[in-house]
């Protein structure tokens, strides 16, 4: 069976690094490790204003359905530091190891 994955492109401001990196690990990590078929969570942040997240989830339902889960997180927790709607890549992850 393959898995489903989602990344997700930030663009902030870098000061606001340390912000965005503790609210992710606080509240959002809890929030999508208890979403149906979760398996990974990774966030990258580049220190200069850019950061990514990848999200694997055993059935591409289950990951789309997270996409309204970290709009809502994205729009309560950063609202003020995200400068611009991030870039949405989905698709089915084909090699791992």
């Amino acid at each position: 069976m393959e898995n489903f994955g989602v990344i997700r492109h930030y663009h902030f401001n870098a000061k606001d690094s340390a912000l965005i990196d503790s609210q992710i690990k606080e509240f959002f990590v809890p929030l999508i490790k208890k979403q149906p078929g979760f398996v990974r969570y990774y966030f990258l942040d580049d220190g200069k204003g850019e950061g990514a997240s990848v999200s694997i989830f055993k059935t591409k339902e289950e990951a789309e359905a997270t996409i309204a889960l970290a709009a809502e997180f994205a729009k309560t927790h950063l609202k003020d530091v995200i400068t611009q709607k991030p870039e949405i890549i989905e698709g089915s992850i084909v090699a791992h190891d």
